[in-house]
């Protein structure tokens, strides 16, 4: 298993040119590179960078990481699920040099990870959370974006958290915003939000990607209103730097302020950035795993390396985290892409349309790429997510709605963290009350009380287990049977012959049944094939 892994991650370029490949390739990078523009674009505005960053993360995604990676259909670049950390963090750090330190800190925080073999991390962040997570970022994504679809100057949004430093928040910012609106901006917005929605339903000509056909739609809008009492304003439209020689655009690039590298600030936001877009990679790469046609695992290591490459390098130069993202992805492999080649190719075609159509990508309206962050956000927070949570029981609903009440009022670190202490409540509280059961047989005057063990029993159960005893009445027999335990804690095994030995004094016998003095922990005996 371990060599056919190998000569599917390493087989040479070869692979990557044969003909039947890149006829599949070539024409899903154009597609990934459609949806890929106006999304770089629209996630660099919504977090308070600069666009050409935007771009440039989505080139170094394409690109560098691209290359770096074992997964054939993974598409990386700048996240929504980012957004509302990179803006508070920019506003907290003072600087724009100062937060790209953070990213190449948090690039060689991945590398570090993936190095430790620590690719598992997703799996122990409940799933109720991470559903979450994901869902508060979808409404701050739809309440802060609505100012740009609306038209209206983004200084009323400029705080992603609830309670904002000017005295304003969210919803007083949103009534402010209705005073001050666009009807060029709603007119292009709406119907770029129409044209999202339905234009997926057209099967014969939905080849065309949604997103580029709402790009299309704010320029000619764009063009309509100009002249008219209505038109768009310079600080409603799409700002990139348009070069004419090499100099101007090496000079677009922005280096960061390694003086500040072991701000305990910087330390803290690198963390942050580090976490959450591993856990979105790897929540990404196993959705794309899962609709890869041809059933390829991606290496998860490997990945959390690439990524760790990829943010050191758009750090350096100037752009903004980058995790694998399910919605180019998926694209990608809607379009029909095959290998890697295609999601590097989408990268070149970024570089080749930021050096030779600028003037064109200037023309954007920022309320059409408004509304494609608006559609996302919903998405990530669509109704039917609820009900699903909702028919899964109050022990994933409540942290689900925990997590989200704490993204959106608070901020999204301590949301999580709560929703995490909550999510951990329902877990001690589930341990607590099946860790066994038992069994009251009379006999005579006596009850014969047969408490029977689970298989695993771990320090969770000592309370559990210690309040059952405790409450067993005088006079009784107790049985402690063991012999559906595969591992018992020593801490459990330490209460149940502390309350043996002291029994006697209520007049109870206690009898142990195939219980051991120790259990070794159990070995998992599966054969691991490292992916590197």
């Amino acid at each position: 298993m371990k060599n056919s892994n190998s000569a599917q991650m390493g087989g040479g370029i070869s692979k990557y040119l044969q003909k039947k490949n890149l006829k599949a390739d070539l024409p899903a990078s154009i597609v990934v590179f459609l949806v890929a523009l106006p999304l770089c674009l629209g996630i660099a505005l919504a977090s308070g960078a600069p666009l050409f960053a935007g771009l440039l993360t989505g080139i170094i995604g394409g690109i560098v990481t691209a290359s770096i990676s074992g997964s054939q259909l993974s598409v990386s670049g700048p996240a929504a699920g980012l957004t509302t950390i990179v803006l508070a963090a920019i506003t907290s750090l003072g600087s724009y040099q100062v937060f790209l330190m953070a990213v190449v800190l948090a690039g060689v925080f991945q590398l570090i990870l993936g190095l430790i073999k620590a690719g598992t991390i997703g799996n122990y962040f409940p799933s109720s959370v991470i559903e979450g997570m994901l869902a508060g970022i979808g409404i701050l994504l739809i309440m802060k974006q609505l100012p740009h679809a609306l038209g209206v100057d983004s200084d009323f949004f400029g705080d992603e958290s609830f309670f904002q430093s000017d005295g304003e928040n969210t919803f007083s910012a949103l009534g402010n915003a209705l005073q001050h609106f666009s009807v060029a901006a709603i007119a292009i917005s709406v119907v770029s939000i129409l044209v999202l929605v339905l234009w997926p339903k057209l099967k014969k000509i939905n080849v065309v990607p949604a997103p580029l056909v709402v790009v299309a739609i704010g320029i000619i809008g764009a063009i309509v209103f100009n002249g008219s009492s209505n038109a768009l304003r310079e600080n409603q439209m799409v700002t990139i730097p348009v070069v004419s020689s090499a100099a101007e655009f090496f000079g677009l690039f922005t280096m960061p302020d390694f003086s500040m590298i072991f701000d305990s600030k910087v330390l803290v936001v690198a963390v942050t950035i580090a976490v959450v877009a591993s856990l979105e990679t790897l929540l990404s790469l196993e959705a794309v795993d899962k609709i890869d046609p041809l059933k390829r695992v991606s290496p998860t290591n490997r990945e959390l390396i690439a990524q760790g490459v990829g943010n050191m390098a758009s750090g350096m130069l100037g752009g903004l985290p980058m995790t694998a993202v399910i919605v180019r992805s998926s694209a990608n492999v809607n379009a029909g892409g095959r290998t890697k080649v295609s999601a590097i190719t989408h990268g070149l075609l970024l570089l080749v349309s930021l050096l030779f159509i600028p003037s064109i990508i200037n023309m954007i309206p920022l309320s059409c790429l408004a509304a494609i962050l608006l559609v996302t956000g919903y998405k990530l927070a669509r109704i039917g997510l609820f009900k699903h949570m909702y028919h899964k029981g109050w022990d994933q609903f409540i942290p689900f709605v925990v997590t989200i009440i704490g993204v959106v009022g608070i901020d999204l670190l301590k949301g999580v963290g709560i929703g995490m202490a909550v999510s951990i409540f329902y877990l001690l509280r589930t341990n607590m009350r099946n860790p066994f059961f038992y069994r009251v047989q009379e006999e005579g005057n006596k009850k014969n009380i047969r408490i029977k063990l689970a298989e695993e029993v771990s320090f969770l159960n000592k309370a559990s287990i210690q309040v059952l005893l405790m409450d067993i009445p005088k006079e009784t027999n107790v049985i402690i049977d063991g012999s559906n335990s595969r591992y018992i804690d020593p801490d459990v095994l330490e209460a149940i012959h502390n309350y043996k030995h002291n029994a006697y004094t209520k007049g109870i016998i206690v009898t142990l049944e195939h219980i051991k003095k120790s259990y070794s922990v159990p070995k998992v005996n599966i054969k691991i094939v490292e992916q590197n």
